[in-house]
Order: structure tokens, then sequence, then C-alpha cells
């Protein structure tokens, strides 16, 4: 299963690596790759994260936490497609 990022899980790495680089850029660094090393992991074990159950297919759409941060994903054949990245204390009014 190959790993692939929708553009806003892209933009949202930028983001989040850019607000933590203000303070500490190494930690910046350090917490980016551990979330995409994280997210590389999901592909062995796609199912283990939360079903999203407000989802239109809420056995394709699953979310998963890894320290502060929420991941969002869905389960395809062939892909596991990281759809959204965000730290878990903020809140999130958009639809899926």
């Amino acid at each position: 299963m190959r790993l692939v990022y929708s553009e806003e899980a892209v933009a949202d790495l930028v983001r989040l690596r850019a607000f933590i680089a203000e303070r500490d850029p190494l930690a910046a660094a350090r917490i980016a790759e551990d979330l995409v090393t994280r997210m590389e992991n999901l592909c062995a074990f796609p199912q283990i994260g939360y079903r999203v159950e407000q989802a239109p297919q809420s056995d394709v759409v699953r979310e998963m936490v890894f320290g502060s941060y929420v991941v969002r994903y869905s389960v395809h054949a062939a892909a596991l497609v990281v759809l959204r990245i965000w730290p878990h204390y903020e809140a999130r009014a958009e639809p899926i």
C-alpha cells in the first residue's frame, strides 16, 4: 500500500512546521519527521485508526492521534490517503 498526501494535508504540514519553527526550528523538523514516519507506518495497519462516523463513507475515513496531532486519512485498496493533519486542541468545524 502506498502513502498519498492530499494538497490540504501537505499545506497542513507546512503550516504546522512553520508555526513550530517560529519558536524552535529543531523541534519543528523533528515533529514533522516523526509525523511523516508515523503516517508511513499506518500503511502496515490502516484499519487501526478510529472511524469517522460523520464521514459520508465512515468505513473508509479514519483518524489517528499521534501525540498532539490528529491525522485524518482514507483507506483504499492500493493507497492510504492522508486528508488532513491538525493539532488536537484546534477546533475542526469544517466538513470532512
